[in-house]
């Protein structure tokens, strides 16, 4: 008796160590927050691929540079004090886990749909998302066909984009050209059906290609002033010039610019514009009074102004000067 009585305890503490194992599992790692747990992990790892059949996502008609590698890791990677809450029961046999973060101070959330499979191994329960559908972030940009998002150089056809993302995930768009540049902008996307604003990349001119106009603008006006110079003409094909009745002493003309325009380039109808220039020039040469016959020197600042075409290609800026006679 004594023996079947400690067998019997023997069966029973087995019995009692197995419920406590299946539950273990059961909260662990199968239960819903399980495939929470490898979803989050597939993100941080930039394994696009796994996330997506995880989620069981369809990804809307769009761009895909935000769905792998960089971009994606990037996406959780100011992520702080992450958090996987308890499952909480849904209607139609789902659950929902909650996934809790801090990014810049600021607590967030979201809420994961799932739903039981089946079990596996009889006791051990297996999870799945419930489908859904990928939220997308809209982009524009002014006077670009290009942008970066997450680290990522990106197209922008016509200054326009849609990236398909995945949730959550902070996208962070700018320009950072040698030329034109926008300072950065965020979205964050914390679930699949929240409204995200679009992301407007508003771009300036660098300091760089301003310092170039500038550089090509003076180098026209200096040979302007040169050739204006060589050829003897107070009224030569330039900016600038000189209304005089009297006689003017040939070799004795000379021209100099004394003020430069101040380059300013805006946008403007889907391109980029030079503002018109005002700058000042000196003409100096030896004049002869009509009525006395003295010769006496000429000395006169003269105001001018005018426009330029400007092209910019790659690297390559070409300013095209605009005059009217």
């Amino acid at each position: 008796m004594r023996i079947a009585a400690g067998w019997l305890l023997g069966l029973m503490l087995a019995i009692a160590g197995a419920v406590v194992a299946v539950n273990l599992v059961n909260n662990t790692v199968a239960s819903p927050q399980q495939p929470v747990r490898e979803y989050l992990d597939a993100l941080q790892s930039g394994d696009g691929g796994k996330a997506l059949g995880l989620l069981r996502a369809t990804v809307p008609p769009s761009n895909a540079a935000m769905l792998d590698g960089t971009a994606l890791q990037t996406a959780t990677s100011r992520f702080t004090n992450v958090d996987i809450g308890d499952a909480e029961e849904r209607p139609d046999n789902q659950v929902m886990v909650p996934l809790e973060y801090t990014i810049d101070g600021s607590r967030l959330r979201t809420e994961f749909l799932l739903r039981k499979t089946g079990t596996e191994w009889i006791f051990f329960n297996t999870w799945a998302f419930v489908p859904s559908r990928l939220p997308t972030v809209d982009i524009t940009v002014v006077n670009s066909s290009e942008a970066t998002v997450n680290g990522v150089p990106v197209n922008m056809p016509n200054g326009r984009n849609s990236f398909a993302v995945f949730y959550p995930g902070e996208y962070e768009a700018s320009v950072n050209g040698e030329y034109f540049s926008a300072a950065p902008t965020r979205a964050t996307v914390t679930a699949r059906d929240a409204p995200v604003a679009p992301l407007n990349l508003l771009t300036q001119a660098t300091d760089n290609l301003k310092k170039d106009v500038s550089a090509k603008v003076r180098e026209f006006l200096d040979g302007c002033a040169a050739v204006a110079a060589k050829e003897q003409k107070l009224q030569p094909d330039c900016p600038f010039y000189y209304a005089s009745n009297n006689t003017v002493q040939d070799g004795s003309i000379k021209w100099t610019v004394t003020e430069y325009p101040n380059v300013s380039i805006e946008p403007f109808d889907g391109r980029w514009v030079v503002a018109p220039l005002d700058g000042k020039a000196k003409v100096e040469a030896l004049q002869q009074n009509l009525f006395t016959g003295a010769w006496y020197p000429l000395n006169e600042e003269v105001d001018f102004s005018f426009t330029t075409r400007l092209d910019v290609t790659g690297d390559t800026v070409k300013v095209t000067p605009v005059l009217s006679f």
